[in-house]
């Protein structure tokens, strides 16, 4: 097989296509780095199967994992905190809704919003022309505007009166974050969009509309995959942005 050219390797670490390389990170870690992926894609792996087979117990067991495996591998190839703690937000969220009681769905959605948080900023630390609608376009700026307008509007007269204020909110901030990971390139993007699409899909059961087989499958399914490929959008930037500066700590003693 012939070399990649050089502008296409530029080009496929800019999109995430390509496996990140994070400055600093040796072999041994780069090994056990690995394991925690090969560990987060087994837990995902069995907790679509629980989903499909109905199990609950399964689900229950399976879920939790999902998320710290995910940060274990960012922590382990030195990560920026900022995804860690999305991460760990994205965890308490997945742990709150196994519960099946509206304070726990408003206390998970609250740990959601946070990891967006995170998310933001990062995207402003490593997003190229992170709020400039030029660097994507209006059109982009607008469609994502249409979609939250459109979702909201539509979700709204079926929603419980305690639900509207919260979902709209959070909606809004969800949005946001997945407009700004169209910084990152292709794959965050795409994470961004998955992620917003699996809300969507939650915020529709809330409002109890007509739901397609197994719903809980379609969620996870695109939840999961909104949150590796994110990981992968990021790792992918750093290397790229900022090569002399160690992205775990954003090279500071404090915490980010």
């Amino acid at each position: 097989m012939s070399p990649v050219p050089v502008v296409g390797r530029r080009s496929a670490r800019r999109n995430g296509w390509a496996q990140p390389q994070v400055p600093g990170t040796d072999e041994a870690a780069s090994s056990k780095a690995r394991l925690f992926l090969a560990a987060f894609a087994v837990a995902a792996a069995g907790d679509l199967a629980a989903l499909l087979a109905d199990s609950d117990l399964a689900h229950t067991l399976f879920k939790p994992l999902l998320m710290p495996l995910l940060a274990a591998y960012v922590a382990t190839v030195k990560g920026p905190r900022l995804l860690i703690g999305a991460l760990l937000f994205g965890w308490g969220g997945d742990t709150l809704l196994l519960a099946d009681a509206d304070p726990a769905f408003l206390a998970g959605m609250g740990s959601f919003a946070a990891g967006h948080v995170c998310y933001l900023l990062l995207f402003k630390r490593h997003g190229k022309g992170y709020g400039t609608a030029r660097a994507r376009g209006a059109g982009l700026v607008a469609a994502y505007a249409a979609a939250l307008v459109t979702t909201v509007a539509l979700l709204w007269p079926d929603l419980p009166a305690d639900m509207r204020g919260p979902v709209a909110g959070y909606s809004l901030l969800l949005t946001a974050m997945a407009f700004g990971a169209t910084t990152l390139g292709l794959t965050a993007a795409a994470g961004g969009a998955l992620f917003l699409l699996s809300d969507t899909l939650i915020a529709t059961g809330v409002a109890e509309w007509p739901q397609a087989p197994r719903p809980d499958f379609w969620i996870m399914l695109t939840y999961i995959a909104a949150q590796f490929l994110l990981v992968r959008g990021v790792l992918a930037a750093l290397p790229a942005r900022a090569p002399h500066t160690p992205p775990y700590g954003e090279g500071r003693t404090g915490t980010s």
